[in-house]
C-alpha cells in the first residue's frame, strides 16, 4: 500500500479499534465518498460556494479520519477556495480530488480484499 496516498499507521489503528467492523468501515467510506463527490460537483455546477465549502470540509474530515492525507489536503484547498469565493479555481481542484480519490479507492479496495466478505 502506498504511504504517499494512505497512512498505514492510521489504518492499523482503525483496524485495532474497529476489529470485525473494519471491512464495513472501508465499504462505508468508499460508498460515502462517492456521494460526497457528487455533492461537490452539484455545488460547483450550481455556483454555490457555501455548499461547496461545507461539502469539502466534510469530505476533508472523512479523508483525514481514514488516513488519506493527500485527499484530505486537496479537500482543504477546495474548502479554502470556496470560502474565499474563488469558484474559478474549484473546477480544477475537484478534478484533482477525483484523480486522488480514484487512487485511494483502488488502495482501499485492495485493503478490503484482505478480509472475507460478510455472510448474509
Amino acid at each position: 500500500m502506498s504511504d504517499v496516498h494512505l497512512d498505514n499507521a492510521v489504518l492499523v489503528a482503525l483496524q485495532d479499534v474497529m476489529e470485525d467492523e473494519y471491512p464495513l468501515l472501508l465499504d462505508t467510506f468508499l460508498a460515502d465518498s462517492e456521494e460526497r463527490l457528487r455533492l461537490l460537483h452539484a455545488a460547483q455546477q450550481g455556483g454555490d460556494a457555501q455548499s461547496l465549502r461545507l461539502a469539502a470540509h466534510s469530505f476533508k474530515g472523512s479523508c483525514s479520519n481514514m488516513g488519506a492525507p493527500l485527499l484530505a489536503g486537496l479537500c482543504k484547498q477546495l474548502e479554502v477556495a470556496s470560502r474565499r469565493g474563488l469558484l474559478a479555481e474549484t473546477s480544477q481542484l475537484i478534478e484533482q480530488i477525483e484523480r486522488e480519490f480514484a487512487i485511494v479507492c483502488i488502495l482501499f479496495k485492495s485493503e478490503r480484499q484482505r478480509f472475507p466478505m460478510p455472510r448474509t
